[in-house]
């Protein structure tokens, strides 16, 4: 069979697949392949932009390792399948009355590999979803099974929480979670200069803020979310008719045909962003988190994402905006900004330092590779982190000096998979061979 990732970007050809239903099964696959001198990849839903998770040995597919498994309302602690989609465990969690604090606006990932490659949310105590595991269990290159937390094999734990899958199957994630809340939302459009002028009070007086610039134009949309307590009778849903015609029509399907054709014809693209953000309007809602967190994404689209230090982040965004406007590139997708708060995770694009996430779209069928070539060099001169799941060039000499502790990993990964088990080209290339 052929894989491919949801972008379109990345297709391979795996030699054998197999459909693991516990972790015996996924060692064992381990093994047969280490025995052949062959690898090994467990693959997700493939919402990566890179080929970090593409199988070229055995590919396992996550569908028979989903699910909970366990919940512990003691220690406020639910333990999940790797395989579980983060729409199904965030479904699964409001049925307990329970929740994750933080998480991304896409909910179609695998648990492992949204943990794997980093995926974050804005704000918070804790923006990465891997920020709230307490616990997981791997199976490394050997075919030894690990279970690792802050007290048992903490040095593994470490390290695994962003583990770009070169470290072993994940095989099960246990996530710290809290009682389900109402989380309110405010969306406002701004101009640009009031967006920058109030962001830091913004960031200050909310919980978690996200902020979309339209390229072309002088305006942003700011989204700034709050939580209210967790009586749920509290919350005001947007009401349906409502949330039809603007996250379905108007947001997936008429920006779709609109960003499709605009393809074609780009000089019509400042115009039309101009327009799109014309039409913005502000609008407060509440429900549980992940029905604010999240939205449908039904434009495939490609991207760049950066993490900045938090400090500069504003003065780059400003230096992209420019380099925006003194090319000749058309952007009919807006550029993203949120945060994030330090965390010690090594490989984290958030290693102990606040944050300031930019990031690029483009249409799948839109050529990204001249825009995302413009930005890189900003967000590198300004020593950028990239999303590991997400498109650049970076390589494993200029990532070592970017990650203090990158040599510590690539330490436990000669002792996790002395026999590159888990390899493919995209890691030879980020993390060497």
């Amino acid at each position: 069979m052929t894989w491919r990732n949801w972008s379109g970007l990345v297709s391979t050809e795996p030699t054998d697949v197999v459909g693991p239903r516990d972790v015996e099964e996924v060692a064992a696959a381990i093994a047969t392949a280490r025995a052949g001198g062959s690898t090994v990849k467990m693959v997700g839903s493939g919402h990566s932009f890179t080929a970090i998770g593409a199988p070229t040995g055995t590919m396992l597919t996550p569908g028979g390792l989903a699910g909970i498994r366990s919940v512990d309302r003691d220690a406020m602690t639910v333990t999940a399948g790797s395989g579980t989609l983060l729409k199904d465990l965030n479904l699964a969690l409001e049925r307990l009355g329970l929740s994750l604090h933080n998480m991304g606006d896409i909910a179609e990932q695998t648990l492992a590999g949204a943990i794997s490659t980093g995926t974050h949310g804005t704000g918070g105590q804790a923006a990465s979803l891997a920020a709230q595991l307490v616990g997981l269990e791997l199976v490394t290159g050997t075919g030894e099974v690990l279970h690792a937390s802050a007290d048992d094999n903490p040095d593994v734990f470490e390290m695994a929480r962003v583990g770009l899958g070169a470290l072993g199957v994940l095989t099960a994630l246990t996530f710290r979670v809290e009682p389900v809340f109402v989380l309110e939302a405010q969306e406002q459009p701004m101009s640009w200069d009031q967006a920058l002028a109030t962001f830091d009070e913004m960031t200050a007086t909310s919980d978690h803020v996200d902020m979309y610039w339209f390229p072309h134009t002088d305006r942003m949309l700011t989204k700034r979310n709050h939580r209210r307590g967790t009586d749920l009778s509290r919350s005001r849903p947007l009401n349906r008719v409502k949330a039809w015609v603007d996250d379905d029509l108007l947001q997936n399907t008429v920006f779709g045909l609109l960003t499709a054709g605009a393809n074609r014809v780009p000089r019509v693209i400042p115009r039309m962003n101009r327009f799109a953000a014309g039409m913005l309007s502000e609008r407060t809602y509440s429900d549980v988190p992940h029905r604010v967190f999240t939205a449908k994404r039904a434009v495939v689209f490609r991207e760049m994402e950066y993490a900045v230090p938090r400090e500069a982040g504003l003065a780059v965004l400003a230096e992209a905006r420019a380099a925006i406007d003194a090319s000749d590139l058309r952007i009919s997708f807006p550029v993203e900004i949120r945060t994030a708060p330090a965390d010690d995770i090594p490989l984290s694009t958030a290693y102990r330092r606040d944050s300031l996430y930019l990031a690029f779209h483009t249409h799948r069928d839109a050529d990204h590779l001249d825009y995302f070539a413009l930005l890189e060099p900003i967000m590198r001169a300004h020593d950028g982190r990239p999303h590991w799941g997400k498109v650049h060039t970076r390589t494993a000499a200029d990532l070592r000096p970017a990650y203090p502790r990158f040599d510590d990993f690539l330490a436990m990964r000669d002792r996790l998979d002395p026999d590159r088990v888990f390899t493919n080209p995209h890691l030879q290339r980020i993390l060497g061979d």
